[in-house]
């Protein structure tokens, strides 16, 4: 049985997911499955996709479902995976000729279950680290506190246990297509950490029809997602007072995009949410300005 998935959610990204397959075809361990959730594309993914399967060159699952935002493919994706190891790999997205082999072994050396994963380098199509690396004095940490605490930027990408992300689950809100895909990985780091690797294990390419890109826009889309995001990272045991802060900001203004009047009932954190409510209302008006024409 494999040991690896490689999920790759995708809408619309026919045009390039060549890129992510070529790099597929490469690797150097094909012990592994690609699944394609297919997040309502009406191009020819489908197509394109059942011609790759027909060449029988590595294991590809494919699931097409009705558009429900990233956060919702992740959910199909961990829902449908049943081999011991996971990674996500976007549609614009590849991997290095080794990687796959580069996870297998070292989750061969170290894996355990008292880690939820791995947590690896991404680069640029320069073969550039994007950030920092990770830091060379230790061996495990969370997410969280490589971030808040070790000193490290930019993205990374992880590789799971595939029996802890079928934990947390994102929720859906009715005409919304975003929530923050960290909420599931810092829940996680309550109870876990991660081995780390200092390896590229995906080559990252920024598409303008991203949404990393387009994130004021997905911020006036998806208040509801955003909120719920927000109120989850101010309710976490490990982050600080001025973390904490920041999302009672930002909270405040998702709240006030929703037109929700019980936001400082809901907060998980009163005392900071009212402290937070000059400058959410600040970043609400921010949001308008910037998003008006789009949105129109």
């Amino acid at each position: 049985m494999k040991r690896l998935t490689v999920f790759t959610p995708t809408f619309n990204r026919a045009y390039c997911l060549h890129n992510c397959y070529e790099s597929l075809k490469s690797q150097t361990n094909k012990e592994f499955i690609w699944l394609i959730v297919d997040d309502g594309s009406t191009d020819n993914t489908e197509e394109l996709v059942n011609s790759w399967i027909k060449e029988g060159i590595i294991e590809i699952q494919y699931y097409w479902q009705e558009n429900q935002g990233m956060h919702g493919a992740h959910n199909t994706a961990y829902e449908l995976i049943d081999t011991e190891l996971n990674v996500c790999i976007d549609s614009d997205d590849f991997m290095p000729a080794e990687a796959v082999e580069k996870i297998l072994t070292f989750w061969s050396e170290y894996g355990n279950d008292k880690v939820s994963g791995i947590v690896g380098l991404d680069s640029y199509l320069n073969g550039k680290v994007i950030g920092t690396n990770l830091p060379k004095h230790l061996k495990t940490s969370t997410l969280f506190e490589l971030y808040t605490k070790h000193g490290v930027t930019g993205d990374k990408k992880l590789v799971y246990r595939t029996e802890l992300t079928k934990k947390f689950p994102y929720p859906l809100f009715k005409d919304e297509k975003y929530v923050g895909l960290a909420y599931k990985y810092y829940k996680l780091d309550e109870e876990y950490e991660l081995l780390l690797m200092n390896e590229t294990l995906c080559v990252v390419e920024y598409l303008a029809d991203g949404s990393s890109l387009n994130m004021l826009n997905q911020y006036r889309k998806n208040p509801n997602g955003f909120a719920f995001y927000r109120k989850e990272l101010m309710k976490l045991p490990f982050a600080t007072t001025s973390f904490k802060f920041r999302q009672a900001i930002h909270y405040v203004s998702s709240s006030l995009l929703t037109n929700n009047r019980k936001f400082i009932s809901d907060t998980p954190s009163k005392g900071l949410t009212i402290l937070a409510i000059p400058l959410g209302i600040v970043l609400y008006f921010y949001v308008l300005s910037k998003t008006r024409v789009v949105n129109a």
